[in-house]
């Protein structure tokens, strides 16, 4: 059997743990899989200076990285961009680069939607009791909004982000841009992108991303979800290959970026628990043998379609249900950070780092523009039969008038 290795040259602290140092107490908060275990993957970005903590988020094992980035203080100490789970596996790790250079001094939430982020920040504030707190302006909260001190965040250390990064006491070091609020009728979009000029490293929360070809490492800690997803059939018994990895993890990225690809088709419901009844595995993990996809034989042509070669680009979500609504203001964020001098990217999800440059960067957000900006911009839009169910949930939620409609390209 051809097993799929990990390649752990850059993968750091990772030895023999207990199963309680992966413990997450407050997944019920926001219950995502992998629920209660979470386990951590710290990776050295840029030499003594960046460095990435990936864990994993999903449902019906739909699994995608969710990360936290460290970077070192000219000064000493530490700064933590949308921190992750503070398991006791997560917390060694970064204890270990505090014992190197200096406590945690600063923790950013960047976001005011993503409760993904969020609900990490207090718990992992606590840990670090010296460090300072900043997030970002307009926080809000569903379905009551709620003060950040009731949601576990620390009273007296907590401030809230100013428009003007140089009143920052990291503005040295950093630049930073806020997009937004965008107004959304339930609540509101907004995210922070950091600029870390020594590095030239740009940290994003979920506006621009990039998909591997190959799953990442953390993904392939638990291979079960890539291998559910490699299945044709609920009939099918997948085994543990290199293929079949890469396989569950292209079509997991046509689910998390589509919801409903055009390269599959649903099951009937009857058909689906018939079948079900006669899977080779019918226990609770694989859903009792339920197993209603059905993938189109070219469904690969929509993944190469989404991965472009690995260009950077707005997730399909943010494209047709929320930056559509402010495109004026998302285009000029977009073209101050293009004004810094950046040479990678971190998002907080799928690939990383990315080597990127500000035109890229820039590229990744003409779909808002009557004249997209740059030549190769018609060339590398998404396919729009992909979007036909993004496209029917937006009408419908600005029909029934939950959602401000979208606005003109500009």
């Amino acid at each position: 059997m051809e097993k799929t290795t990990i390649n752990t040259q850059e993968i750091q602290g990772q030895q023999s743990i207990h199963p309680r140092d992966l413990s997450w107490s407050f997944w019920l908060a926001v219950p995502l899989y992998p629920y209660g275990i979470r386990r951590t993957l710290r990776k050295e970005v840029v030499k003594d200076t960046v460095w990435t903590f990936d864990q994993i988020q999903g449902i019906l094992y739909v699994v995608v990285p969710i990360r936290m980035t460290v970077i070192k203080l000219e000064a000493g100490g530490l700064l933590i961009y949308a921190p992750v789970a503070p398991t006791q596996e997560c917390i060694r790790l970064v204890n270990e680069l505090v014992a190197q250079h200096g406590d945690v001094k600063y923790i950013i939430l960047p976001t005011i939607s993503g409760i993904e982020h969020k609900v990490f920040v207090g718990p992992f504030a606590r840990r670090f009791p010296n460090a300072q707190v900043f997030v970002a302006p307009n926080q809000w909260s569903f379905p009551l909004n709620l003060p950040l001190s009731w949601l576990g965040f620390p009273k007296k250390r907590t401030h809230v982000l100013p428009e003007d990064s140089t009143q920052t006491p990291f503005a040295d070091e950093f630049d930073y841009a806020i997009l937004g609020p965008i107004e959304l009728g339930p609540g509101r979009f907004e995210e922070v992108a950091f600029f870390h000029k020594r590095s030239r490293t740009l940290l994003v929360t979920d506006s621009v991303l990039c998909v591997p070809e190959e799953p990442p490492a953390i993904v392939q800690l638990d291979p079960y979800p890539l291998l559910f997803h490699a299945k044709d059939n609920a009939f099918d018994v997948v085994e543990d290959s290199e293929a079949s990895r890469r396989k569950g993890w292209q079509r997991i990225s046509l689910f998390a970026f589509y919801f409903q690809p055009s390269a599959i088709g649903a099951i009937e419901l009857g058909q689906s628990i018939r079948d079900a009844l006669k899977a080779p595995n019918r226990t609770r993990k694989a859903y009792f043998g339920w197993f209603p996809f059905k993938w189109k034989e070219d469904w690969k042509r929509s993944f190469d379609a989404l991965r472009g070669g690995g260009r950077l680009f707005v997730a399909p979500i943010l494209q047709t249900l929320i930056l559509n609504r402010a495109p004026r203001e998302t285009i000029n964020w977009a073209d101050k950070v293009a004004s810094w001098d950046f040479q990678q990217i971190v998002p907080c999800h799928f690939d990383s780092p990315i080597e990127a440059n500000p035109r890229q960067f820039r590229q990744a957000f003409a779909f808002l523009e009557k004249q997209p900006f740059g030549s190769e911009s018609k060339s590398n839009s998404l396919p729009e039969e992909d979007f036909e169910l993004l496209r029917e949930i937006d009408q419908g939620l600005s029909k029934l008038r939950i959602t401000p409609p979208p606005k003109d390209k500009v």
